[in-house]
């Protein structure tokens, strides 16, 4: 594998630096592909994409042309996160999962944050997340964000940011889980010898948070996942990870309500359920307090849930501190309960629902990335300097018929990580994100990497798997100190 035309760019490149030097901890890696034969790179890709294919860890393209079930594309080349830049992250992840757990349990109680002013009641009142239904519920141990996925980016100024919260259902865990076995079998000694951390923890972490929320008086909570179904788009996921913690994974149909109490039907009879992870939107949980018209959902179990009688991860009512408008007053948040400067920051960011602020982004659409506020996958987005003139005008006209439901942002020029194209033997930097996974049950876990998703279309800036983008394992290395040379 040839590296002398490699072109890192104009953007950050996580494994080069401009001089095309590799990164500190990229070194053994960058040697070690530079010494493969050629067509070497290749049979090893084709081998991953082989192995990844038998896993079957696989997303759904809802109304796709050509089917919907897919495989997620896998990148070769790992993204490396240093030591000392991990543990930056980490205390910055675990520091905004904290107060967005105490924002969330003040907005369905005595929202001082509203009344001190900190944040605008019709902002967050007005929020499609926002569930009245959830006003006075006190969740277990009075933890809201069991699961939560942080996008980050890193700008052409090395610094990273957060560019989005996911606390509803956040997915793609399972990638992170197979890309790294994938990796053990494709380069085992440079894992080992580079000192990765290791991922492999998370399902036995998850179930750790799950049982640490358990109703009040149980001693060996019954955990399920709860899945809308074969047909969702992460359906191998909530499979994969019902099997990894060695629970029960259930669809609604499979619970029932009785004597105040959620109940699982099994051969056996039923049997009591006291833990949830739920991976059904919110709104769709209970048809007796919020879509009438859902069909996933159990009727009545929120009376349960409310009663302390069984525990929903993550609970009900979380999505209104992902909403992308709150995200503008996430630094504020934080100041507000934790008394700290956020330790990562946030996207520059516009509000619409501010006439001088909006009066800016309309005059400024050509610069601007424009996004909805609960739209998620890349879906309900203007990339103003890429889109055309009739784009931005149509885009001018949703902005000023709802201004409550959009922000924009600057370009960011995100990092790139070197990316195999073609047959294999040629490597082009194309731009990545990164989600973190944290979880939140008696301490604040965060998983040591995350998923890399990388876009795999030239020049494009959108990562999203149902976008065209791919994935890459992230290397979190455990220590800074050069490692030594490995055979493959």
């Amino acid at each position: 594998m040839d590296f002398a035309t490699y072109e890192p760019g104009p953007f950050f490149d996580e494994m080069f630096d401009p001089e095309r030097r590799p990164r500190a901890g990229c070194d053994l890696l960058a040697r070690t592909m530079a010494d493969l034969p050629p067509g070497d790179i290749s049979h090893r890709q084709n081998a991953a994409e082989r192995a990844l294919l038998h896993m079957g860890i696989t997303f759904n393209v809802y109304g796709h042309d050509h089917g919907t079930e897919k495989i997620l594309p896998f990148d070769l080349v790992p993204r490396v996160v240093s030591a000392k830049e991990w543990a930056t992250l980490e205390r910055g992840l675990v520091q905004r999962t904290r107060a967005l757990n105490l924002f969330i349990d003040d907005i369905y109680h005595k929202q001082r944050v509203i009344s001190d002013g900190i944040i605008p009641r019709e902002i967050v009142e007005s929020a499609s997340s926002y569930l009245p239904g959830c006003k006075d519920l006190d969740p277990p141990q009075r933890v809201w964000c069991h699961i939560n996925g942080t996008d980050l980016v890193r700008h052409s100024d090395g610094k990273y940011y957060v560019l989005e919260d996911n606390l509803r259902c956040p997915s793609g865990v399972s990638y992170v889980l197979h890309n790294r076995q994938v990796m053990k079998r494709t380069f085992p000694n440079v894992l080992q010898a580079s000192r990765v951390r290791p991922v492999d923890s998370y399902p036995s972490e998850l179930l750790r948070v799950l049982q640490y929320v358990c109703p009040r008086g149980v001693a060996t909570p019954n955990v399920v996942v709860l899945t809308p179904g074969p047909y969702n788009s992460a359906y191998s996921e909530h499979s994969f990870l019902a099997q990894q913690m060695g629970v029960e994974l259930v669809v609604a149909k499979d619970l029932v309500i009785r004597d105040g109490f959620v109940w699982m039907r099994t051969t056996r009879g039923l049997a009591r359920v006291d833990v949830i992870y739920r991976r059904i939107d919110d709104t769709f949980l209970d048809p007796k307090v919020f879509r009438k018209d859902s069909m996933l959902g159990i009727p009545g179990i929120m009376s349960v849930v409310r009663a302390g009688r069984v525990a929903l991860a993550n609970a009900p009512g979380t999505g209104v501190a992902d909403d992308k408008v709150v995200y503008a007053y996430v630094p504020a948040i934080i100041k507000y309960y934790l008394g700290e400067d956020a330790i990562l920051p946030i996207v520059p960011t516009y509000v619409c629902h501010d006439e001088k602020q909006r009066t800016y982004v309309l005059a400024n659409l050509d610069k601007l990335v424009v996004k909805a506020a609960n739209e998620s996958g890349g879906y309900g987005m203007l990339m103003g300097p890429q889109a055309s003139v009739a784009e931005r005008e149509a885009f001018a006209g949703h902005i000023k018929a709802n201004p409550r439901n959009y922000i924009a942002q600057p370009l960011l020029g995100l990092s790139r990580v070197p990316t195999l194209l073609g047959d294999g033997n040629v490597l082009e930097g194309r731009h990545v994100d990164l989600r973190p996974y944290v979880l939140h049950g008696q301490d604040i876990f965060v998983l040591p990497g995350g998923l890399t998703r990388v876009a795999l279309k030239k020049g494009s800036f959108v990562v999203n798997s149902s976008q065209g983008g791919g994935s890459k394992d992230t290397w979190v290395l455990a220590d800074d100190a050069s490692p030594k040379d490995a055979a493959c």
